[in-house]
């Protein structure tokens, strides 16, 4: 049975080589999406049935080299070299060939079992480019199969060759990476003191080994302290270093990677031919106008405005039929559901709270479709392009750009992001604003708001607005915290351009899909947890004298026959809403709520407000879900209401609260995660302080003036 043979195979490649693309062909329906450990690179595997096997595939992440700077890296090359994966499949672009190899090389260095999947052939061919296969497969100790993942060709080849080599039916051609001779030379001398040590060798390749330890790898220094053999390397290797040194007359690691480049160099001349008068391309044209030093800039805030649109007009109409549906969930589960608690628990807490959140799907998945397709095309790498010269003068530069764009998802992947960023000053200050570049997290409160105080044509614009006025901030604090406490120069900015491509629709949706389903984990998990937790903090402890006294008073009026029953059903209406209105000042979120609201009162914020931005702390999604339970207790005789209009209907909200609000969310510190991801990059517990008093403080700042001039002019 196929399930008695199983094939580990990992994909590796560069960024905007194809590789996930041509996953996602193979994998179909089978993906499944969580992290690697201890970090929250995200992790993709799907498994097929082939030929008698379960092949077991999993997406490495997309990285140029495997020296271990940034997370991505680091994951990457802790996979390859922990020997899990039976069988390497790296992908190359082959209309930029010449960049695919360096990290091939390295792969190779591994001495894993390595095929190249020579990805964009049918682009290869159509630009005359001609690539001799057997050459390259001699120079390389690879075979190279020539495919295509947007259009499907050579996938069963690849596969036919996965099992194959599996099998021991084909053995690697022999080629091996040649460095300069004084480098040979240090190499084989460290290789000999390594061979002594058995089980070191059963870890890692001797010939890596030595390679990892002239290049100053941390990861094999810490390895090799581990074992017995360092005895012996830490007096001989700085002496094989030292003179490596004086006879290249330069680092290790810069000589290394100049021998690499130059195989890669002479390997990629020696078989790759082009056509010598290339035709000016599609992606030459449309970079003549995106990348244009005047209207580069303005383009990209239209193509942002443009999603935003989408995501708020297009969002609305399944907006609705949510909203419509939780709607009649809710009142069917009032009429259904026996004991008043019971039913409090399900309706107020589970119904109004998740969903409450859940209704915003429709949103975030238009946003995210936006920002995949604009990332699949190559347009994200021109926006961090242009976007360079701007950040120049705030002390930055466009590198910063990507983790920054990055936090419009989730601010936790995006503070890692900055470990590419070598400049410690660069890298602080970077992160110490992503929390103004607003996560998808915050969108459903933003929606919610919109929708009740700004509804029609204006709310795209607004929502537009909301996010530049994030990225606004975000620049300034960056030019202020670079003037003043990470002073120093910026790290030049070098950035490769893909090619265009027109991303596929399976591509597109499947990331669409991953997004949506965390969204749903989330809100079944955490959302639900917190919905539960506020809906005992608005419902405990009662206060038996308010409730003795309501009652009393509702039951006078029930017995007075003297009273007509209009009369009777309008006052105990209003003395249940009274008394729902005291109990919850008097539950334990009340009394926490009316502790804080002296601070946020000058903002236009009640305590309700107050009690919902502290359990945001939790997740921001959980403010909506917070606000839908506080605001879903209804009275005998009313109707059903969503939560956006039991807002617009609430005496103590208005336009200028609205917008309040939503900078304060905008701009108030991130979740839980996000902080402990920050303090452990930060690698400081002062400098995480700062970073959570000065973006609370930016939010109260920025929520009060916002507040005080909308009062003037709504």
């Amino acid at each position: 049975m196929a399930g008695d043979k199983r094939i580990t195979v990992a994909f590796a490649g560069n960024p905007n080589s194809g590789k996930t693309s041509l996953f996602n062909s193979i994998a179909g329906t089978n993906l499944k999406v969580g992290n690697w450990p201890g970090v929250t690179v995200e992790k993709y595997e799907a498994e097929i049935a082939y030929r008698g096997y379960l092949i077991n595939f999993i997406d490495l992440p997309g990285t140029y080299s495997l020296t271990a700077y940034s997370p991505e890296e680091i994951v990457a090359r802790d996979f390859i070299s922990s020997g899990q994966a039976d069988v390497i499949v790296n992908v190359a672009d082959g209309t930029n060939l010449a960049r695919s190899l360096y990290l091939s090389v390295q792969l190779l260095e591994f001495e894993p079992k390595t095929i190249m999947a020579l990805n964009m052939y049918d682009e290869v061919r159509a630009r005359g480019i001609t690539i001799d296969f057997k050459m390259l497969q001699k120079l390389l100790g690879c075979h190279i199969v020539p495919i295509s993942a947007v259009k499907k060709t050579g996938i069963d080849s690849l596969l036919d060759h996965v099992v194959r080599l599996y099998e021991g039916k084909i053995t690697p051609p022999e080629g091996k990476l040649t460095y300069s001779p004084e480098v040979e030379d240090a190499i084989a001398k460290t290789q000999e003191l390594l061979e002594s040590d058995i089980s070191l060798m059963s870890r890692v390749a001797p010939r890596l080994a030595a390679i990892k330890l002239l290049e100053h790898d941390v990861t094999m220094h810490r390895i090799a302290r581990g074992s017995p053999v360092w005895i012996r390397l830490e007096s001989k290797l700085p002496e094989i270093m030292n003179s490596l040194e004086n006879a290249v007359g330069g680092g290790l690691q810069k000589k290394i990677a100049e021998d690499r480049h130059a195989f890669v160099r002479g390997a990629f001349k020696e078989t790759v031919t082009e056509r010598e008068e290339e035709k000016k391309t599609v992606t030459d044209i449309i970079d003549s106008v995106v990348l244009n030093r005047i209207f580069g800039l303005p383009i990209f805030f239209i193509v942002m405005w443009l999603i935003f649109q989408l995501t708020f007009t297009i969002g609305e109409i399944p907006m609705g039929w949510i909203e419509s549906f939780f709607t009649w969930l809710g009142g069917t589960a009032e009429a259904l559901i026996p004991g008043e608690m019971l039913r409090s628990v399900i309706v107020d807490g589970i119904i109004a709270g998740v969903g409450g959140v859940l209704v915003f799907i429709p949103n975030i998945l238009l946003l995210f479709f936006g920002l995949s397709f604009l990332e699949a095309t190559g347009y994200m790498a021109r926006a961090a392009f242009v976007i360079d010269k701007a950040f120049h003068k705030i002390g930055l530069h466009g590198k910063s750009f990507i983790p920054m764009v990055t936090g419009f998802g989730c601010s936790v992947p995006a503070f890692m992001a900055c470990r590419t960023l070598k400049n410690r000053g660069d890298r602080l200050a970077t992160m110490m604003v992503i929390p103004f570049m607003s996560c998808g997290a915050k969108l459903p409160l933003y929606v919610l708001l919109i929708g009740a105080f700004f509804p029609g044509k204006a709310a795209g614009n607004i929502l537009f607005a909301v996010y530049f006025f994030g990225v606004l901030v975000a620049v300034l604090s960056a030019k202020l915290l670079k003037s003043t406490i990470f002073r120093g120069r910026s790290e030049p900015f070098v950035m490769e351009l893909p090619v265009y491509r027109f991303p596929t629709a399976g591509s597109v949706l499947m990331q669409m899909w991953i997004k949506a389903w965390m969204y749903l984990k989330k809100a079944g998990t955490l959302i639900l947890a917190a919905s539960l937790i506020i809906w005992v903090a608005i419902n405990f402890p009662v206060n038996r004298v308010v409730a003795d006294e309501y009652n009393g008073k509702i039951h006078a009026i029930e017995k007075n026959r003297s009273l007509e029953d209009e009369y009777k059903r309008a006052s105990i209406t209003a003395l249940e809403n009274e008394k729902s209105a005291k109990l919850l000042e008097h539950s334990a979120a009340g009394v926490f709520g009316k502790c804080i609201e002296p601070a946020i009162r000058p903002l236009g914020f009640n305590w309700r407000i107050g009690v919902a931005l502290t359990a945001g702390l939790a997740a921001k999604e959980v403010v909506v879900s917070t606000m839908g339970t506080m605001y879903s207790m209804k009275h005998p005789g009313e109707k059903s209401a969503s939560l956006e209009e039991r807002l617009r209907n609430d005496p103590e909200y208005n336009p200028a609260v609205a917008l309040a609000l939503i900078v304060f969310v905008l701009l108030y510190m991130p979740c839980l995660a996000a902080t402990s991801v920050f303090h452990r990059e930060a690698g400081e517990l002062k400098m995480t302080f700062f970073y959570i008093a000065y973006s609370m403080a930016t939010a109260w700042v920025l929520s009060f003036i916002v507040y005080r001039i909308a009062l003037l002019f709504l």
